[in-house]
């Protein structure tokens, strides 16, 4: 039986080597979002997407590494090679494909107005003429807000990261806010602070602005790594991967969603 163990030694070097030479794959994240990616108290990067991330990485056969950066630079600085790939709840928007590619869809979810309960009457412009709402800098929402609602007499109010929207609306600084929806109800509605708020209204629409969901994305032409996170999105859906790591953080389909 010795004999064998030199070889199968060897096999399992090998197979080592093979594995450390494949690189890393650099994820550009803005750690804000929960529950699609926060810090934990102890500063470990957490949620959905750190989860989905991961397998992806497993699938892949290497490992992820996580680069936060602000969300309104985080195209610049994914094109000036700081990491490879966004996964950062980035919703697909004609704006944005000028800019990178994207991967298939990873989600879809809601976007809605958010207020303390009986303080607005709806969420159309006309209903909200001389209000204040926040909305994060450089993501979609503030697109739509200052589509919809800045040319009615609306105050939009950007912030750096849902957390500092979440913050001001409960301070009272703030009519409203526009967020996703699963951040609203996971970072506001079921939390103590958040029992006086609530959606305002049906999700809002604009499929040029929200496009087909969120997606993973990559530099312009970068067609090998997108058709390789493409390849293992599909194998993590099919093998019900993706639906266990959903499961965790939300209690509805955040793949099939409403926000278009």
């Amino acid at each position: 039986m010795k004999k064998y163990l030199l070889p199968l030694a060897l096999l399992a070097l090998s197979a080592t080597a093979r594995s450390a030479d494949v690189p890393p794959l650099r994820f550009g994240v803005e750690p804000g979002f929960a529950p699609y990616e926060s810090r934990d108290p102890q500063g470990n990067l957490v949620g959905f997407d750190i989860d989905l991330g991961n397998a992806i990485c497993a699938y892949l056969k290497t490992r992820c590494v996580w680069v936060p950066n602000s969300f309104d630079g985080i195209i610049p600085a994914l094109n000036a090679r700081k990491f490879d790939a966004i996964l950062s709840a980035m919703n697909i928007t004609t704006e944005r494909q000028k800019q990178v590619d994207f991967t298939q869809k990873i989600y879809n979810p809601p976007i809605f107005l958010v207020a303390k309960k009986g303080t607005l009457p709806g969420n159309q412009p006309a209903q909200l003429r001389g209000k204040t709402i926040g909305v994060e800098q450089g993501s979609s929402q503030e697109s739509w807000a200052r589509k919809h609602y800045q040319k009615s007499g609306i105050t939009v109010v950007p912030y750096q990261g849902s957390q500092a929207v979440i913050l001001d609306l409960v301070a009272g600084r703030l009519d409203g806010a526009i967020l996703a929806g699963v951040v609203a109800d996971y970072n506001l509605l079921r939390q103590p602070q958040g029992a006086a708020f609530d959606f305002v209204g049906e999700p809002l629409q604009d499929p040029l602005i929200f496009g087909a969901g969120a997606a993973i994305a990559v530099r312009k032409g970068d067609d090998t790594l997108r058709q390789q996170l493409n390849d293992a999105i599909s194998a993590l859906l099919a093998d019900g991967t993706y639906q266990k790591l959903a499961a965790r953080y939300f209690s509805f389909d955040i793949y099939a969603g409403s926000g278009e």
